[in-house]
């Protein structure tokens, strides 16, 4: 069954209509950073989306639909990379097959480290706060262009 937000058939009631909003706004080569619970969002956005009590894992189930990558450059999607032993998180899994499944832009993640992940997020379009817990589960998409077939 499809789900309805406002006035629109087919959108995914997770997808607010500020975040929609901002995905429509978006142009090539915009990022946009959908962040976990602990990411300093206010202090590094310019335009901070609230999505308290989602995951973002299901924010980009319900998203990457709409959002086509950016194929121009070789990763299109960052994560923040690992620092000493830190085993790499369950959830860049999830992540690998939910872009995978819905885009052939994605081969892997563009690995950024912690300060240098903070400062590409003060430059992104928006940063999508949330309230995911996951170890290392902030991540960086690249928007692309929609092509006519």
């Amino acid at each position: 069954m499809k789900e309805v937000i406002g006035m629109l058939r087919g959108i995914p009631s997770i997808i607010s209509p500020d975040l929609m909003n901002t995905l429509m706004r978006m142009g090539h080569g915009d990022e946009i950073v959908f962040a976990d619970r602990n990411f300093p969002a206010d202090t590094c956005g310019k335009r901070v989306i609230r999505a308290d009590g989602h995951l973002i894992s299901h924010l980009l189930s319900a998203v990457l639909p709409y959002f086509p990558l950016d194929h121009a450059v070789p990763n299109p999607v960052a994560v923040m990379s690992l620092v000493g032993h830190d085993q790499a998180p369950p959830v860049w899994d999830t992540y690998r097959k939910l872009l995978s499944g819905q885009s052939e832009s994605f081969i892997d993640f563009e690995y950024v480290e912690r300060f240098a992940f903070y400062e590409r997020a003060s430059q992104a379009f928006a940063v999508v706060s949330t309230g995911d817990q996951a170890f290392k589960g902030n991540i960086i998409l690249k928007k692309g262009v929609v092509r006519d077939s």
